[in-house]
């Protein structure tokens, strides 16, 4: 049985048995509600503070059934208290530590620091790809609970805390998000996380314009205003209602048959070196290439049909989710 219900059944039942105590010396030695519950309770409890009033023939043999059965009861909720007390420390700790494991074997993953509205929103949409693996720091002992709830890898302590981003592999991290609370405590956070891995690419948040450029000095690749992209998705839902909504659809994960994905080329690759007229993309896999992100980082927009593919590059498609699988698995052997 849970140690839960264990407690709870404990309880209600030396509730009943004090009841049925005091019910019964009211009714055999005719006592009132205080004398009968006083006499109750140090029966079961054996105290041995002496009895209230003298105890007739009948009350001693109802005195000696509830010190057999009471004090019983008494034995079973103490141990029921031990247990729930014990294993409730015990879940924690051994819950800790298998989150701790888990933490010590990430690699190439990414660190979120904060869990608000914005860092829980992020994590939701990041967790939507199975194979990505992120972790978050969050000090605010209140959300707990609710990260627990949404199954996110976390550490409750203080990101701006150096031994605490070594403790959530800063060193084997991709990347790390700072939506910390203030842009004070992200431009130190940026600042602590480029030190510790200058090869990490690093995305902060910022509330206002002028932290931007104090983010990116501070080691931040790209910093992101959840203000300006909210009134810039806005004004483009105006303008271009007919684009925002195709690009809806084809970020949305319950979509199936439109979707847009980049997928890296690697050096394993089959089709290196082949332009996209002889790759075979569009025949066998009716998919769309819009782009292709070069390693220099220029990007070719719709490239024409005599395009060749060069490992390192980042090929930008739209079509079928099963189909966008399979070209990934010609992309990256």
């Amino acid at each position: 049985m849970d140690s839960t219900k264990h407690l709870v059944l404990s309880l209600l039942l030396t509730l009943l048995v004090s009841i049925i105590g005091t019910t019964g010396y009211m009714m055999i030695e005719g006592w009132d509600l205080l004398d009968s519950m006083y006499m109750t309770i140090i029966t079961l409890t054996t105290v041995g503070y002496g009895e209230v009033h003298s105890v007739s023939r009948a009350g001693r043999i109802f005195t000696m059934l509830l010190v057999f059965f009471g004090v019983g009861f008494c034995l079973y909720i103490a141990g029921a208290m031990v247990q729930f007390m014990v294993e409730g420390r015990i879940r924690d700790i051994l819950g800790r530590r298998n989150l701790d494991k888990k933490i010590g074997r990430l690699k190439n993953h990414y660190i979120v620091c904060g869990y608000g509205r914005i860092g829980k929103m992020l994590c939701k949409n990041l967790m939507i790809k199975k194979d990505f693996d992120l972790i978050v720091i969050e000090n605010n002992k209140d959300l707990i609970p609710v990260m627990e709830e949404d199954g996110v890898l976390y550490l409750p302590s203080d990101a701006g805390d150096e031994e605490n981003l070594i403790k959530a592999g800063i060193k084997t991290a991709k990347g790390l998000v700072a939506v910390l609370a203030t842009d004070a405590d992200n431009v130190f956070l940026v600042l602590s996380a480029r030190q510790l891995n200058p090869h990490l690419f690093i995305t902060a948040r910022a509330s206002r314009n002028e932290s931007k450029s104090k983010l990116l000095a501070a080691g931040a690749n790209n910093v992101v205003s959840p203000y300006d992209i909210g009134a810039i998705s806005m004004a483009q839902r105006i303008l271009r209602p007919t684009v925002t909504s195709f690009l809806d659809l084809a970020f949305a994960e319950q979509r199936k048959d439109i979707k847009m994905e980049e997928i890296p080329v690697s050096s394993s690759s089959g089709i290196i070196n082949i332009m996209l007229k002889d790759s075979g993309i569009r025949q066998k896999y009716n998919l769309i290439i819009i782009a292709i992100k070069k390693q220099d980082g220029n990007m070719l927009f719709n490239p024409s049909f005599e395009t060749k593919i060069q490992a390192g590059d980042t090929v930008i498609a739209v079509g079928e989710d099963a189909n966008l699988q399979k070209l990934e698995k010609i992309l990256q052997p």
